[in-house]
């Protein structure tokens, strides 16, 4: 029997099974479990929901009828491309794009498009160890590679542009903060027993020179202990996660000491082992801690709003137990990696619609980036 009959035969049965979807159904979830994928838990009012894990490209990619079917006949599984160590995040109006230090490249997920692609493969522009990774407002992609110790231009599409920087400039790379024109580059240092060069190199984005460094090691304002990453807001701020001194600093874009929050400890509001950090429009940081397995969220001040996700040896929903990158799209979506789960979660606020925002697949091709003001404008 061929191809073609088996699939006419039980096409029927097959349709009414529906179409799969990697978001799980919430109103089908017993309240228990529903309670469990929204943050804060009852009897709070929530504020973020879990919306969908992404593994592979088939997370993305809508499976085609004629494979459905063949697969459901034949008892097979899905197979696509999966995440293999996902270490940085950003994203651009629903494409993620995932720096996979496992597989040497930078996996590229766009949900609304439903398309996937990979890049830094090959020269030029090939990666070995992509660690560090941002964006600018012409959706260029930085990344700075802990192996080759240089930062890559790409655009959007993977595209390979250019690269700035010296594999002599830096000593053990970790993260990178890009300002929204790329004029100011900000490699993170690391630092630790071997090296004492705990700071953060700045570099022209427009001449690729490096112009200056920030800061040294120690614990005083303006200083470093290990650090891990830095975000730039929109005025040009840093917000430099200092892993070792278990804090996050704000500084000037040339480095000033502005204010600094956070401390060691077990609590809401500190720190065990902070890595990653994205800031949303508003300027609210949301800090990623390996050792809590979540994310928490402050306001522009370094007051505590809310933590999201949960550590866990099981794996699941909301589940973490190596967390790593976290981005934050401009609709208020939060991208959250786990290395040791191969993932990234994606959590959405309350206020944002479920078909809402740049995930919607109606939003292919008509891409508004005023569309988050005008919404704010209608509902004052």
């Amino acid at each position: 029997m061929t191809k073609q009959s088996l699939i006419f035969i039980v096409l029927a049965s097959i349709i009414t099974l529906g179409g799969c979807t990697t978001a799980p159904e919430l109103t089908s979830m017993p309240q228990s479990v529903k309670d469990t994928l929204v943050f804060p838990p009852p009897p709070d009012e929530p504020r973020y929901i879990f919306e969908r894990t992404i593994r592979a490209d088939i997370d993305v990619i809508p499976e085609g009828q004629d494979d459905a079917l063949e697969r459901m006949l034949t008892g097979g599984v899905k197979k696509g491309t999966a995440i293999g160590k996902p270490y940085g995040l950003v994203v651009d109006r629903g494409r993620l794009f995932v720096g996979d230090t496992g597989r040497r490249s930078i996996m590229v997920f766009d949900i609304p498009e439903q398309k996937f692609f990979v890049f830094g493969e090959e020269d030029p522009g090939q990666l070995a160890k992509p660690l560090g990774i941002d964006i600018d407002q012409n959706s260029n992609i930085y990344v700075l590679d802990g192996t080759k110790k240089i930062i890559q231009i790409y655009d959007r599409d993977g595209k390979y542009q250019r690269t700035i920087g010296n594999p002599g400039d830096i000593n053990r790379p970790a993260g990178l903060g890009v300002n929204a024109d790329g004029s100011r580059i900000y490699a993170v240092d690391i630092g630790g027993s071997t090296y004492e060069t705990h700071r953060i190199l700045v570099y022209d984005g427009t001449s690729g020179k490096l112009i200056s460094e920030i800061g040294k090691r120690g614990d005083k304002p303006g200083e470093f202990n290990l650090p891990r990453d830095v975000a730039v807001a929109a005025d040009g701020t840093l917000y430099v996660v200092d892993g070792g001194n278990f804090r996050v600093q704000k500084l000037t874009p040339d480095g000033k000491f502005i204010s600094e929050y956070g401390s060691i400890g077990r609590l809401p509001g500190q720190f065990s082992r902070p890595k990653e950090i994205a800031l949303d429009k508003d300027e609210n940081a949301y800090v990623a801690d390996t050792a809590f397995g979540n994310f928490q969220i402050f306001n522009s001040k370094g007051e505590l709003l809310l933590p999201v996700g949960t550590r866990s040896a099981v794996p699941g929903p909301t589940h973490m137990m190596l967390p790593s990158g976290i981005a934050v799209d401009s609709d208020g979506r939060v991208y959250f990696a786990d290395q040791f789960y191969q993932k990234v979660d994606v959590y959405r606020p309350i206020g944002l619609g479920p078909t809402e925002g740049f995930t919607n697949k109606d939003m292919r091709g008509k891409y508004d980036p005023n569309a988050a003001e005008k919404k704010d404008e209608v509902t004052k």
